[in-house]
């Protein structure tokens, strides 16, 4: 069963968060960390959102590694996402990361994952979302729809009515 979320559109919070790896020694920046608040609710979590264009073999380890860094940072609840924006693979990703043992499987970690690629554009024909429109070219589709995607991708963006003053706001800072 999927939480009840509730991402405030006005007061959303958004943060770059930086971590260090001390044993690889490399720092890592999350794309996406956003403040939001469970529709109903006081309380607030974090949607962490990471976009991965390449194939990674340790990227569920990864995913893991960053829940903790922000768990143990801002001890509150976690909802971590992956995109996966790559053409190749086609096989659907994992969605876990687990640590077993002999006797019994210690941690089972789970993510949401959205897999462009496993994704047909057409169920976004009519989403009114740049956003959307723009993920389109990412999403399942033939040689033969190219030029008919490439098309209602600019006709979406165009009937969209984008407010360019509102398209530069950046996120404030949390």
């Amino acid at each position: 069963m999927r939480p009840r979320v509730g991402v405030r559109r006005k007061g959303t919070r958004t943060k770059t968060e930086l971590f260090t790896d001390i044993t690889k020694g490399e720092k890592k920046i999350l794309d996406i960390v956003a403040l939001a608040k469970f529709r109903g609710k006081n309380s607030t979590f974090l949607v962490h959102i990471e976009n991965q264009s390449y194939e990674q073999n340790d990227f569920s380890e990864r995913m893991f590694a960053y829940f903790c860094n922000l768990f143990i940072k801002y001890r509150c609840p976690i909802y971590p996402i992956a995109l996966f924006s790559y053409q190749y693979p086609l096989e659907a990703e994992a969605t876990n990361y687990t640590i077993d043992f002999p006797d019994r499987q210690v941690l089972n970690f789970q993510y949401q994952i959205v897999q462009l690629n496993q994704l047909n554009w057409r169920d976004f024909l009519q989403n009114q979302n740049p956003v959307a429109a723009a993920l389109m070219a990412k999403m399942k589709i033939s040689k033969r729809d190219r030029p008919i995607v490439k098309a209602e991708c600019l006709r979406l963006l165009v009937t969209l009515q984008l407010n360019p003053a509102k398209m530069q706001l950046k996120p404030r800072p949390v």
